[in-house]
């Protein structure tokens, strides 16, 4: 439930944000002028500090159509709070109009035809457009800070092994980073690329499993208006569990919460004026942290991908989530006085790449990037007649159409494909390119396997996907969604403890309930394990659509929730 003190919090930020005053530019071009760059630029510079933040870019060097969730639920304390509200409860929640160009930035309510309006989002080169604006305005003031997942998810990125990232980060002048599927490259990749950064790698909650001695640095300082700027950097601190362990064996990870304080009180005794925390842990498991760690001005919030349009604030710490895919570009200006935030002014900035004039330089450096790779990333394999797309708790689309793909390509019953949140969305009508099914399918571990699994093995799969994703407790939960299924609907009561919530599994080609006794033909990929065997997802999924030539995906009836 709203408490007053919420909406007075969510009334305030949204009043200073400029995006969503209902007179700001943009409602003037909802109402029939064109949306112009100066417009998404619009914003009274205030205080000493300008930080500048995007996260979970994963790898989208180009212009893109990305659809917010429609289902994005909240269990326990924050049921019903931000970011656990999709849709029109959204836009109602920040005071948003349906039909503007921040409806169709922050909802999925109408998205095809808004998308139709506005167009793509995002593109590296509509992204330095805007940074190199803002730093020409606050050249002494500004830091732009990168929360990691950034140098995977693409064709580019995996051929380059992240390299790309590497290149296009260094030119758009990031300040500092952390860190999340970065990691999936391996330990000493990880280290190679980060001799080729210009600016700090940081990671103050991983230790060697050894000497439990620190592998990264955890904290960079800056200048910037006369103050001195601590950034603390967080990676994600399930990284061991959630991809494979074997990948960044001496490396150990975790919240740390106790390490995030001693980092906290180490800037204060260094003289920091501020003190950001560029985190990759999550929005939930932030909140929490906020709540229990004093010190922190600023949160900078990535992994779960989460685009709120207000800043929101927790035992005097500023949460900001900036959203992923180059969506959004975060503006937080800060007055400072006696080393606390006196004043702030926000504006969460939707990249609406047709309203932005592209960058040049950085135009050269994505197109010399793509250039060897060009001729095989544009090969169209199909067409798609139905909106594809990834993000929601239980399925999307385009998750739909990769279980089918297994199924058919794999020859099983039921087909298992992880609740990733990246990935590009499609219209309907429009070509489906290699580019494209990279774009969900682009990781170092992609071997899609097929075997037998028990019923109660099924079962037991679901319940411990469910527990990350619904466990009440934030520093229980992993982020991402619910594990997607083909073949075999369930039903899920999110309010229930693990082992109680998942019932009802019925395999989909017969009728008949999912017998814990009896084994099925399962096929699935992104297995953690090491030694996987089976031809790579994104050539199963690639394959499918050559076959198929127009798909069609029908809306996902197969699975029940309750309890929310």
């Amino acid at each position: 439930m709203l408490t007053r003190r919420d909406f007075l919090q969510v009334a305030a930020a949204v009043a200073g944000m400029g995006l969503t005053h209902p007179f700001g530019s943009l409602a003037r071009a909802a109402a029939g002028q064109k949306i112009k760059q100066d417009d998404l630029l619009n914003f009274e510079p205030l205080g000493q500090v300008t930080l500048l933040n995007f996260t979970d870019i994963h790898a989208q060097l180009k212009p893109l159509y990305f659809r917010e969730p429609s289902v994005n639920l909240g269990v326990g304390e924050v049921s019903g709070l931000p970011p656990h509200l999709t849709g029109k409860a959204m836009l109602d929640y920040f005071g948003l109009k349906g039909g503007t160009p921040e409806a169709y930035a922050f909802a999925s309510v109408d998205f095809v035809e808004l998308a139709k309006q506005y167009g793509r989002v995002g593109g590296l080169d509509r992204m330095a457009t805007l940074v190199k604006a803002i730093r020409a305005e606050r050249p002494d003031n500004t830091l732009l800070i990168d929360n990691g997942d950034t140098w995977q998810g693409s064709y580019t990125s995996l051929q380059t092994r992240g390299e790309d990232m590497v290149t296009a980060m260094n030119a758009l002048g990031v300040d500092v980073m952390t860190a999340h599927w970065e990691f999936t490259y391996g330990a000493e990749r990880v280290k190679e690329l980060i001799e080729k950064l210009k600016f700090p790698f940081l990671a103050g909650n991983v230790k060697d499993t050894e000497w439990e001695e620190d592998v990264f640095d955890s904290t960079a300082y800056f200048k910037r208006g006369g103050l001195k700027v601590a950034v603390i950097g967080q990676a994600f601190p399930y990284t061991p569990v959630a991809n494979p362990r074997y990948m960044i064996p001496e490396w150990s990870f975790g919240i740390q919460e106790d390490k995030v304080r001693e980092n906290v009180r180490a800037a204060r005794d260094n003289g920091a004026d501020l003190v950001v925390l560029a985190s990759h842990n999550g929005f939930d498991v932030d909140r929490k942290l906020a709540s229990r760690v004093d010190g922190i001005d600023v949160i900078l919030t990535g992994h779960t991908h989460d685009a709120i349009p207000a800043v929101l604030n927790v035992n005097d710490t500023l949460l900001v989530a900036s959203g992923s895919h180059g969506k959004f570009l975060a503006r937080l200006d800060l007055k400072v006085e006696n080393k606390m935030i006196k004043d702030y002014r926000f504006k969460l900035i939707p990249v609406l790449s047709d309203a932005i004039a592209p960058d040049p330089e950085m135009t050269k450096v994505v197109a010399e990037i793509r250039a060897p790779y060009d001729a095989k990333v544009s090969e169209v394999l199909g067409r798609s007649e139905s909106e594809l797309y990834r993000r929601g708790n239980f399925n999307g689309t385009f998750d739909d159409l990769i279980c089918t793909a297994i199924m058919e390509q794999r020859d099983t019953q039921i087909s298992l494909s992880p609740g990733f949140r990246w990935g590009a969305s499609i219209m309907p009508g429009q070509d489906i390119t290699v580019d494209d099914v990279y774009t969900q399918t682009a990781i170092t571990y992609p071997n899609c396997y097929r075997s037998e699994m028990s019923g109660k093995l099924l079962k037991d799969i679901l319940e411990d996907v469910a527990d990350n994703l619904f466990n009440p407790d934030p520093y229980y939960q992993q982020g991402g969604d619910m594990v997607r299924v083909g073949g075999m609907g369930y039903a899920i009561d999110v309010s229930k403890p693990i082992g109680q919530r998942i019932s009802d599994m019925t395999l989909l080609s017969s009728g008949e309930p999912v017998d814990p006794a009896k084994s099925y033909v399962v096929g699935g990929w992104a297995s953690v394990n090491e030694g996987t065997e089976g031809p790579p997802i994104y050539d199963v999924v690639s394959d499918y659509i050559k076959k198929t030539g127009t798909v069609t995906v029908p809306k996902n009836q197969t699975i029940k929730v309750t309890g929310a």
